[in-house]
This record gives C-alpha cells, sequence and structure tokens, in this order.
C-alpha cells in the first residue's frame, strides 16, 4: 500500500461522507477513477437511497471527462455489489467498462454477498486489491455493518451532561447544558437516524421537537418513539403538532431485543436515544446500545437532588460498571463529547 493508493482511498471515503443521512439503509459508500497515468479522472459517491451507486456514478464522471475506463484504477470505500437490487450490480459496470484493478477498503458484511463481487472481477481478469484504510471504511458504515448482518439498527445513545453528571435541575429544566457547536453535532446524528427516542419525562420537561432542524425542510424526518408508562397515545400526539410520535413499553431485555426486531423491519437502520437518565440506564442494562456520545459542558450544576446523567439502581461494585471501547474525545466549541462503541 502506497501513499497514492491512501490518498485516493481517502478521496473516496470523504466522497461517501456527502452521502450522510440519505442513504439509509443503504451504505454510505465513495469511488474515484484513476487513469492508467494516474491521474484521477473521476468521483463519485451513493447520494440517495434507489439511485445509482457510487462506482456508476465516478464512472460517468470519468467517461463524461475522457470517454473511456479502459486499464483505468477505481477505487471504492466498499466491494462492488454483484446482484440487482434497486439498481443493476456495480460489477457489471466495471467489467463493461473495461476497468483493469479495483482498490477496495472494505469487504461487505452481507454474509450472503461477502466476497463474491471480487470473485466475479477476478473471474474477469480484473486485479482485486482489498484492505486499503479498511479501519476507516468500516467505521464509516457501522450502522449499516450491524443492520446488514443482524437486521437490527445500530443504537447510539446520546446525552448532554454537566461536568459534575447531572442533566437537568430538580425541575427537570435542562435547556441548554451545552453550546451552540454541540447541538450542531446533534442535528448531525438526527440526519443519520431512521428513529429518535427519549423517555416521557423527558417529553413532558423538554417538550423536544425531535426533528431535523438543520438544514431547513430535510426529508425524510426521523421517526419519534416515546418510552413511557404513564403516558397515553393521546398525551404523546399532543405534543407533536404532525401527530407523528409512537408509544413503545417494552420492560425486559428480551422485549427490547423485539422492539429492535421490529425496528429493523421497518428499515429502521440507525436508533438514536436521546434520554432522560433512567432511559439511558435502561437501554445501557438491556444490552440494545452499540455507541455512546456524552457531551460535556464545562460547569459545575451540583445538589443532590439535580438529575443524574444515568438513573436506576445503585450498583454493587466498580466491577459492574460498563467499559467503552475505542473511545475519542473531540472538542465543540467549549464542551468536549467523549465517545466510544459497547463492545470492542
Amino acid at each position: 500500500m502506497d501513499n497514492f493508493d491512501l490518498s485516493c482511498m481517502n478521496e473516496a471515503l470523504a466522497l461517501a461522507r456527502m452521502g450522510w443521512g440519505h442513504t439509509n439503509p443503504n451504505p454510505m459508500v465513495g469511488a474515484v477513477v484513476v487513469s492508467p497515468e494516474g491521474v484521477v479522472i473521476g468521483r463519485g459517491y451513493h447520494a440517495r437511497a434507489g439511485e445509482a451507486h457510487a462506482e456508476v456514478n465516478a464512472i460517468h464522471d470519468a467517461l463524461r471527462r475522457t470517454g473511456s475506463c479502459r486499464g483505468c484504477t477505481i477505487y471504492v470505500t466498499l466491494e462492488p455489489c454483484c446482484t440487482t437490487g434497486r439498481t443493476p450490480p456495480c460489477t457489471d459496470a466495471i467489467i463493461r467498462n473495461g476497468f483493469s484493478k479495483v482498490v477496495i477498503g472494505s469487504l461487505d458484511p452481507n454474509p450472503r454477498h461477502g466476497g463474491r463481487g471480487i470473485e466475479v472481477l477476478e473471474k474477469a481478469g480484473i486485479q482485486c486489491v482489498t484492505g486499503v484504510c479498511r479501519e476507516e471504511c468500516v467505521e464509516l458504515n457501522r450502522p449499516f455493518f450491524k443492520y446488514i448482518s443482524t437486521g437490527k439498527p445500530f443504537v447510539i445513545l446520546k446525552m448532554a451532561m454537566t461536568l459534575d453528571g447531572k442533566i437537568a435541575t430538580p425541575d427537570g429544566t435542562s435547556k441548554w447544558i451545552t453550546g451552540a457547536e454541540a447541538r450542531s453535532r446533534v442535528q448531525q446524528l438526527r440526519r443519520l437516524a431512521d428513529a429518535i427516542m427519549v423517555g416521557g419525562n423527558t417529553l413532558r420537561c423538554d417538550n423536544p421537537g425531535l426533528t431535523v432542524r438543520d438544514p431547513e425542510e430535510w426529508t425524510p424526518q426521523p421517526r419519534r418513539l416515546i418510552v413511557s408508562k404513564s403516558m397515553d397515545e393521546e398525551e404523546i400526539q399532543g405534543f407533536f403538532p404532525d401527530r407523528r410520535a409512537e408509544k413503545v413499553s417494552p420492560e425486559t431485555p428480551e422485549e427490547w431485543e423485539e422492539l429492535m426486531k421490529k425496528l429493523g423491519s421497518r428499515q429502521c437502520m440507525v436508533l438514536l436515544a436521546e434520554g432522560g437518565g433512567e432511559l439511558a440506564d435502561t437501554i445501557l442494562k438491556a444490552g440494545i446500545v452499540d455507541y455512546v456520545e456524552f457531551h460535556i459542558a464545562p460547569i459545575l450544576l451540583g445538589g443532590r437532588e439535580s438529575i443524574p446523567v444515568l438513573g436506576g439502581g445503585d450498583p454493587g461494585a466498580l466491577a459492574d460498571a460498563l467499559r467503552l471501547h475505542r473511545v475519542k474525545v473531540t472538542s465543540y466549541g467549549s464542551d468536549i463529547a467523549v465517545s466510544g462503541y459497547t463492545e470492542e
């Protein structure tokens, strides 16, 4: 793997991210076409589910520029598809246009398809190289990898808290703990989400819209899921002018798993849980959370009655704590976000 390969795959990754929030339940994919002389002549990404894939868009871009892809190399962040879905197989387009080499970031996670695209290409005499920027390519599509292999959504738990671990005053007031930059990050997460979940107490105290507001006119908006035992459907719908919310009330880990399967069957690939503390504790203990992102403001609230970021019963020992993996710390203005995965 040389620097040119890394440069081209990093460009493909940047292109893939341009599909953020638009491709579900498909993955984000980017592609770059390089001429036999080593010049980038085509770029493309998967812009929206149901539309052309990244490879096809990059090939069309190259053909517009030069008229031919014969002998070229295509860099793609995910193994090209080899089956017909809403669009034809990308392997067909690569073979038909005379490519000599395909450089792939990560393999298709679908156990039914993984590796088959490479087999088709190699059978056609095209050289395939895999694993260039593999970790970055996998990281980009963690939600898709889980969804396609399990049929269940990738669950993100996002919470905003003070430096001393509080999410609200005793009366439930919590707006705004974090600043504008952190709230912009929340909008980014909402754009990725197919559904947003909050607890009933959070709904009553904060009256959140649970919509993507940046950019305006975002479509489609995520589903709204309200976890509550005491609220009825009429009370819940009263918080939303469009009356597009759904009450859910799983209790046991088994019931939470059934809910995840139900959401997956409705093509929910990403579920974003935004609180409050009791809901956060419940879903962590139910074992459905894949990724945690806590936004921490440099303020100290104090107070024994102030609401902690995690509720629930007291642990018996430090050994009961959940340890995160692949942890990252990111700054958003004066706030920081600590994020990580619940499993290695």
